[in-house]
């Protein structure tokens, strides 16, 4: 059976005629670039964060570039986040003038490790930014207080975490603002590209407002400059429609989670995801973990089973940030899981038996082929 890795088709076939009445709502109102719609879905998608404010934007990086601006973060301060992530996280602090610096994951859930914190805070400590991975938010409660102790804002990278929960809060809600991306293949995804930032500061949301909007506080009026960050219409009209089903969506890849957990609970030479019961999880990304990757790829992609990496190299080792000298070795636990992750196929549309196939193949291989020491 042919297992695709992700299936946008069949993701957005049920709902067609909901989507092409939107996108045509937009044409008949020539509201292409702000509006209604992106004014409509901003208010829906700060109900369903369960915050007071949404701005949309045009992609995930521009929010978390837009959140660190707005906070006065430039040239001479740092932030600090995680390597194992997405380089969006660490180029949004680039694009700023600040610098990046790393601290580890916990083995356990992959999101940022609270007590590797007070070794990396500096007096140019700026703000700290944990990354919500494959759908499971980070600790937030310790990482919070370390940073309220000290003054120093939470930006919260929910790029993957749409409806996640910490202790019942959602993702995005918790710190001083939270940034979403909408790209296709994330859990509430656009038909191209969007993002939002989400906050309960009315004054930090107004910033947000005007530097997406090349600084202007009222039309041809520019307080400062800013950029073309806007989200339009189209894009927010499919994502209104498509907010409506995300729980439901979200649901269903927590029993795909489920089925994989229990068929594959024991196996030896393989480490599966864990979630921790304070936190409500949605799986963005179903992320196993086994030694020899490439014969153990190599076999499920032979049985017809989509799979993926996410993330084979650590942002601290990507040549684009060999400038920061940090070196192999620097953080061993985001290292070894570059090196082992595979990603299996978790969306709504699988059927039970797709489940299974992904199932029997990952079984199959690991009995084939000793994969893990």
């Amino acid at each position: 059976m042919h297992v695709p890795f992700l299936d946008l088709k069949a993701h957005h076939s049920a709902h067609r005629r909901e989507l092409s009445e939107a996108i045509h709502a937009v044409i008949d109102a020539s509201a292409f670039a702000g509006g209604p719609f992106v004014t409509g879905f901003e208010d829906d998608f700060a109900c369903f964060c369960e915050t007071r404010h949404a701005i949309g934007v045009g992609s995930g990086s521009d929010a978390l570039w837009l959140v660190l601006t707005a906070l006065g973060i430039g040239p001479g301060d740092e932030v600090i986040t995680v390597p194992m992530t997405f380089i969006a996280t660490a180029e949004a602090i680039s694009r700023t003038g600040a610098r990046p610096v790393f601290v580890d994951i916990e083995e356990a859930t992959y999101t940022m490790d609270p007590a590797a914190l007070e070794q990396a805070v500096t007096p140019r400590t700026k703000a700290i930014i944990p990354v919500h991975l494959f759908g499971q938010m980070a600790d937030m409660e310790p990482i919070l207080k370390f940073a309220r102790a000290r003054g120093i804002p939470v930006v919260e990278d929910a790029a993957q975490a749409h409806g996640a929960r910490y202790d019942g809060q959602r993702a995005g809600s918790l710190g001083s603002a939270g940034c979403f991306s909408f790209y296709p293949g994330k859990n509430l995804g656009a038909l191209g590209e969007a993002g939002a930032v989400v906050t309960k500061d009315a004054r930090l949301a107004d910033r947000i407002r005007s530097l997406r909007d090349h600084g202007q506080v009222r039309k041809n009026h520019h307080a400062e400059i800013g950029w073309n960050c806007r989200m339009d219409g189209i894009q927010a009209a499919v994502l209104q429609v498509k907010l409506r089903y995300l729980e439901g969506r979200n649901e269903w890849r927590r029993k795909h989670a489920a089925h994989y957990a229990r068929a594959l609970e024991g196996i030896a030479g393989l480490v599966l995801p864990t979630c921790d019961p304070s936190r409500t999880q949605v799986s963005h990304i179903y992320a196993i973990r086994v030694a020899n990757r490439k014969t153990f790829m190599h076999h499920l992609e032979t049985r017809g089973i989509g799979c993926a990496i996410h993330y084979p190299v650590p942002v601290h080792l990507q040549e684009a940030y060999a400038s920061l000298a940090y070196r192999r070795g620097a953080f061993p636990v985001a290292e070894r899981c570059a090196a082992e992750f595979v990603s299996l196929p978790i969306y709504p549309e699988l059927t039970s038996g797709q489940v299974d196939a992904v199932v029997q193949a990952v079984t199959s291989a690991l009995r084939t082929t000793p994969v893990y020491a």
